[in-house]
Order: C-alpha cells, then structure tokens, then sequence
C-alpha cells in the first residue's frame, strides 16, 4: 500500500503579504528573508525567519514523492480542515508556527487531537525545546552540561545573582534561528545587560534568559534515531575566523542572516570537524544525552560550546531542524548528513521512516 503523506509547513510570504499583515517594514526584499535591509535586526523582519522559501517545501516534497502520495497542508488557520479532508496516514511536519512560545508544537498538537501520526518530536518536547530556559532546567535535572544561566524579567532587569560570570549572551527566551541575538547581545557588564533586557522585553514582550558565554570552539550535531537506536552525524563546527574582522565570536543574527548571502556565503562550516577521537565522542555523548533528556524523536539539532577546559556544554536544542536543499547554502542538518553520505533525499526518507516505524504505519 503506498503512503499518504501530509506535508505540513509554513512558507516565506512575499512582501506584499507580509507588509498586509504589518509584519515587514518598508524595504524589505522580496524574498522576505535576511539579509535585507538595515537596520541588521529587527523582530518584524525576523518574523517569517525561520518559515520555509518555496524551494525547500518543493524539495522536500519531492523527497517524499519517492515513497508515497504527497498532499500539501500549508499551517494556516485552515490547517483542521484540510488535515481532516486529507486523511494521510501519516504527516511530515516542518511547520514552524507563528503565534506565542508554543508556536512550533500547534501542528503536533492538532495531529495529535486528530489521531495521525507525525515526524519529528511531540508536543512537550517542541514546547521545551523553544523554551530555552525550561530545555536548560531540564538538562541541569539530567546531568547534561549546560552554561551557567538566569531568567531576567523587564522589571527586574538587573538582578544578576552574585557572582554570575561574564560577558554573558542575553537573548529572548522564546526564540529560535538566532533571533533576538544580534552582536550587542554579548554583554561585558551588568549595565549592558540591563540594557539588553530592557531591549528585548520591548521588542519581544517576553523574558531575557543571561547565560554565560564560553570561550570555547562551538559545533552543532545533528541527531537522527530514537531511543538506544539514536546516532550523532558527522560534527559541524562553526569557524568564527570566517567572520569579519571584529566581530564577536557568536553564531548570531548578523552571521546567519546579514553578512552569510548565496551569492558570498561565509566559510564558516567545517564537516565533518577537525577534533580528536576523544573530543568527538564527548561532544556526541552530550548532543545525545540532551536529545534524549527531552525526549526527542527522528531528529533535532543540538549546539554546543566548549568551555575554557574545552568540555562541551549544550547551548540549545532544536527539535524542528532547518533544512535547506542547496548545498551551497549553510544549512547544518543537510551538511552533517552529506557528510555521513545521504542525499537530501535520502535524509528526508529516512526521518520519515523512523516515524513510520515508531508510530507503526503500515505501508
């Protein structure tokens, strides 16, 4: 029997739709993606920054199409009804969300009230995962290493503990893809936190989370699998020599979305990373205990930092990974898995079988 397959995803709008919705300022490129126009950061442009471009939807479902029956669900306020009217037997789901912390756990949850069975981690899991505060609680709980941090409220914006380490990285607490976390969110003194918090709590109507910056290299690892069957791919590191000369070394806002262009992407990937055998195997041994500390499923992308003993600690987790099709693009869970030698292809196949096999679709 072949599979029917729902492809749920959210798309880039054009600038025509997103300036109806007020979500785009005046300027802004079509394509409705950094690197833009200036000012570098902005919480309306960053709006639609993790939403996929037309081309990633396409390519996935042409990945799919290789295994069974594909029905486009686009996650819009009519997404019920079309997932009803579709009856897939199973959903891949690569929508992000829109709306508050829970955003990227409301396809999830709809499949779940619906009975069908979806790829990618369940509702609590997304839930923490965006949730950077609560991941790191969950992690301290589990023995995953984690830097040191502290929830600040706008109120209350200067309220370090004694003691707390800086320079510190302040950035929103319901955020992903590097938003909310420009250059000036390194900050070397409690006033430039302060001042970050105030910033954020205006721009994002939400918390700050303060963590301690480490001095060391950063990779991100991509996780495929479940339970005692889940494998790290091939190390990314992220070479901060690639950025311009003064920059703080930080995979933020300007390095993803501003100075990294298709037409002059940074070199900032080495895959599989230069590290050595024991190196890789605490960096693994990390990236899959946070996985399974938030009980991740098929697949997420977990980055880490290296402490100045050079031990790794989790930074965050991203149970809803990004993948862009073109390799010249710096998309890491793609990377990783040409490196362990799967196609785009190949890679979309397997997170779907993993689902299949999980959730017990007969096929």
């Amino acid at each position: 029997m072949e599979l029917r397959i729902g492809l749920a995803y959210n798309q880039k709008p054009t600038e025509g739709a997103a300036s109806a919705s007020g979500a785009f300022r005046e300027g802004a490129s079509e394509d409705a993606e950094p690197p833009s126009s200036k000012p570098p950061h902005s919480p309306s442009h960053d709006r639609f920054a993790e939403w996929d471009e037309p081309a990633t939807i396409a390519a996935v479902e042409a990945a799919l199409s290789r295994v069974g029956t594909v029905v486009r669900l686009e996650a819009d306020a009519d997404f019920p009804r079309k997932l009803q009217d579709a009856s897939p037997d199973i959903v891949f789901n690569i929508a992000e969300g829109l709306n508050g912390p829970n955003r990227e756990a409301h396809v999830p949850a709809m499949c779940e009230f619906y009975g069908v069975p979806y790829t990618g981690s369940d509702v609590l899991t997304l839930a923490l995962g965006l949730d950077k505060r609560r991941a790191k609680e969950v992690f301290q709980a589990r023995g995953v290493p984690t830097a040191a941090f502290v929830t600040l409220l706008p109120d209350a914006p200067s309220s370090l503990p004694p003691g707390f380490p800086l320079p510190a990285v302040v950035k929103p607490v319901h955020e992903g893809s590097s938003m909310g976390i420009p250059e000036r969110a390194f900050c070397r003194t409690p006033a430039e936190v302060a001042r970050r918090v105030a910033e954020i709590a205006r721009e994002y109507h939400q918390p700050a989370l303060a963590e301690a910056f480490l001095p060391g290299r950063e990779f991100t690892v991509a996780v495929l699998g479940n339970g005692a069957g889940a494998t790290a791919l091939p190390l990314v590191e992220i070479r901060f020599d690639a950025l311009p000369a003064g920059a703080v070394p930080l995979y933020g806002y300007e390095a993803k979305w501003v100075w990294d262009t298709t037409e002059a992407p940074l070199q900032i990937f080495d895959c599989p990373a230069d590290v050595t055998a024991s190196l890789g195997r605490a960096i693994g041994a990390a990236a899959l205990g946070a996985y399974d500390a938030l009980g991740c499923r098929d697949w997420a992308r977990v980055d880490i930092r290296l402490n100045a003993e050079e031990r790794p600690n989790v930074i965050e987790i991203n149970p809803l990974p990004g993948i862009l099709p073109d390799p010249r693009q710096n998309s890491c869970f793609p990377k990783a898995a040409r490196a362990a030698g799967l196609s785009y292809d190949d890679l979309i196949a397997t997170v779907l079988q993993l689902a299949v096999r999980r959730c017990g679709v007969a096929q």
